[in-house]
């Protein structure tokens, strides 16, 4: 399997950031990290491993991008203005830097995104934002909502980076044609600490007529690599 690490100074963040490209061809796909996640734990988790058979195969190319969870979100020591700034940040490098890095990798005009747990927030989140740069997007244990974050605070800013917030008030034609064009997974477990979000998620997006797939796993389901591993053999192989 043709394994590269790439490494680079980020204008957006002003920052290097670092991450790892797996396979040769095929549709990309971005893996954004969990909580403060780093760009090899797709790898180290054996979620690599467990997608090979497509990677060397040459139908799936997978980029897996680092976070700045720690700098936004997850950032405590500085004014919850701050954080989604330093998020947005993320956001205008996956944007501008990250996407053409993958374009001139990849020739293809689709683009998959996935993320597990707060990775899961992630995908959602860049997808229902940009949803005409997503074809498809699975969020395998996933919390969506980011008031936890802010300490009370709000602005619009949170505001367009809180799916459960600002799908409800969705009525743009330009942005429910494009998601009703999308594949959109919710995947959980019965035990997952974030299934409710998912559900609530999918009413929400039930309620704007946005076709998607809520996949709730039984058998004791959690919140964890096992189970996401599995989840990855369903939607990606």
């Amino acid at each position: 399997m043709n394994r590269e690490y790439h490494k680079g100074y980020s204008q957006e963040l002003r920052r290097d950031m670092e991450l790892l490209a797996f396979g040769h061809g095929g549709i990309p796909l971005l893996v954004l990290p969990t909580s403060m996640g780093r760009f090899f734990d797709y790898e180290d988790r054996g979620m690599i491993a467990t997608l090979g058979p497509r990677i060397e195969t040459g139908s799936l190319q997978v980029f897996c991008a680092d976070s700045v969870d720690a700098e936004s979100w997850y950032n405590k020591g500085v004014h919850p203005r701050q954080r989604v700034l330093r998020h947005m940040q993320y956001e205008r490098y996956l944007l501008n830097e990250l996407l053409p890095f993958i374009r001139s990798k990849n020739s293809s005009s689709q683009l998959a995104v996935t993320g597990c747990s707060f990775g899961g927030y992630h995908t959602i989140n860049f997808a229902l934002r940009h949803p005409d740069l997503v074809n498809y997007c699975v969020s395998m244990g996933g919390a969506f909502d980011i008031h936890q974050f802010l300490n009370g605070y709000y602005d619009e800013d949170c505001y367009f980076n809180c799916p459960p917030d600002f799908m409800s008030n969705m009525s743009d034609d330009w942005y429910l044609n494009w998601y009703r064009r999308m594949k959109i997974v919710l995947a959980t477990g019965e035990t997952d600490i974030c299934r409710d979000e998912n559900i609530r998620l999918s009413r929400i997006l039930n309620s704007k007529a946005v076709p998607h797939v809520l996949d709730v796993w039984g058998n004791n389901a959690g919140h964890d690599w096992p189970w996401w591993q599995q989840m990855a053999v369903k939607f990606f192989l």
